[in-house]
C-alpha cells in the first residue's frame, strides 16, 4: 500500500511539473502579452532617442503589442542604464545601449552602479555612424598631413574643440591623437552647437563630431572636411578621405547603438525580439540613413564578443589617457 501511495504521489508531482512547464512555455511563446518599455538613457532627441523610437514603432507594428520609450536622463547615460539593470529580467524592460553606457562609463566612473558586461545581454545592434574631423574654413594648412606635422613640431599649437569630458567627441579626438602621435590643445564646450559656433567664427582650429552633425557644415563649405575616422569613406561625404589615406593609419572608429535586456531575461523573449528586430531593419534602413547613420545587423553569435572587445578597447584608452568623470 505504501508503494502504491508513493507511486501515485510521484505521478501527481510529474503531472504538476509538466503542467507548470507547459504553462510557462505558453506564457513565453505569447511574449509580449503586455506593453514593453524601452529606456532611453538620455533626454529626447539625439541618436539614442532616434533608435529607441524607431524600434518601438516597428516592434509595436510587428507584434501587435505596445512598445514605448521612457526617456530617463541623468549623469550622462548612467541613471537610465542603472534603472534598466535593476529592472525585472522578464523581457518587459529594455534599454538602448551604445558606446557611452556600454563601453565608456566603466572607465570614466570610479563607482558605477552597473556592470555593462554582467548586468545586460545584447539583444541586437542595429545602428552605427561615423565620425569626421573638420577644420575651420581658413585653416592655414593644405590638409591633415600638414596639421599633424605642425602638431608634432609644436605640441598644442592646433586647438581642438571637445563637447565635454567623457563625450564621444572628446574620446574620438583622444583616439586620433594617440594614433597620430600628436598633442592638440583641447578646448572644452558644453555640447556640439557652441563648438561649431566657435569653429565657424575661426576661434578654434578643428573639431571631431558625428558625420550627421558635421555634414551640413561640410556640404555648405562653412568648414573643411579633413578626414573620416572610419576604415572607408562615407557615402554621405565621398570626397572626404579616410585617416589612412592622409597619413594616420589604424583608426577605425564607429559609434553604434542597439537594444539590451537585463541579464537573465528569458532566452525565448530574447530570441523573439531578435527575430522581430531583424525583420524590421529593412524598413528602418532609409530612416537611419536620413539621420546620418546606417542600419546594422550583427550576427547573434558575434554580439557578446563585439561588446566585450569595444569595452576593453575604450576602457584601455580612457584609463591610459587619465580621463575621469568622478
Amino acid at each position: 500500500m505504501v508503494r502504491v501511495f508513493r507511486a501515485l504521489a510521484l505521478m501527481a508531482l510529474t503531472v504538476a511539473s509538466t503542467g507548470s512547464g507547459l504553462l510557462q512555455a505558453a506564457a513565453q511563446s505569447s511574449y509580449p502579452d503586455r506593453p514593453v518599455k524601452i529606456i532611453v538613457p538620455i533626454g529626447a532627441g539625439g541618436s539614442y532617442d532616434l533608435v529607441g523610437r524607431h524600434l518601438a514603432e516597428a516592434l509595436s507594428r510587428r507584434t501587435g503589442q505596445a512598445f514605448f520609450v521612457e526617456n530617463k536622463p541623468g549623469a550622462g547615460t548612467v541613471v537610465g542604464t542603472q534603472a534598466a539593470a535593476q529592472s525585472e529580467a522578464d523581457g518587459y524592460t529594455l534599454l538602448v545601449g551604445g558606446l557611452s553606457n556600454m563601453a565608456f562609463n566603466s572607465a570614466l566612473y570610479a563607482k558605477l552602479g552597473y556592470d555593462p558586461l554582467k548586468d545586460f545581454v545584447p539583444v541586437a545592434l542595429v545602428y552605427k555612424f561615423g565620425y569626421v574631423m573638420v577644420g575651420r574654413k581658413d585653416l592655414p594648412y593644405a590638409g591633415l598631413k600638414d596639421i599633424v606635422a605642425a602638431a608634432k613640431t609644436s605640441p598644442g599649437v592646433i586647438t581642438a574643440a571637445t563637447a565635454g569630458v567623457g563625450t564621444g567627441q572628446q574620446l574620438v579626438a583622444t583616439a586620433f591623437m594617440r594614433a597620430a602621435g600628436v598633442k592638440l590643445q583641447e578646448i572644452p564646450y558644453k555640447g556640439s552647437p557652441p563648438a561649431f559656433t566657435d569653429l565657424l567664427a575661426g576661434r578654434i582650429d578643428v573639431f571631431f563630431d558625428s558625420m550627421a552633425a558635421a555634414l551640413p557644415y561640410v556640404q555648405s563649405g562653412q568648414v573643411r572636411g579633413m578626414a573620416v575616422l572610419s576604415s572607408k569613406r562615407s557615402a554621405l561625404a565621398p570626397d572626404v578621405p579616410t585617416m589612412s589615406e592622409v597619413g594616420v593609419p589604424g583608426l577605425d572608429v564607429d559609434s553604434w547603438l542597439g537594444i539590451f535586456a537585463p541579464a537573465k531575461t528569458p532566452p525565448e523573449a530574447i530570441a523573439k525580439l531578435r527575430r522581430e528586430i531583424r525583420a524590421a531593419l529593412p524598413d528602418l534602413r532609409e530612416r537611419f540613413e536620413k539621420s546620418g547613420g546606417e542600419a546594422w545587423d550583427v550576427p547573434d553569435d558575434k554580439l557578446d564578443g563585439f561588446i566585450a572587445s569595444e569595452h576593453a578597447t575604450w576602457t584601455k584608452l580612457i584609463r591610459e589617457a587619465g580621463i575621469k568623470l568622478d
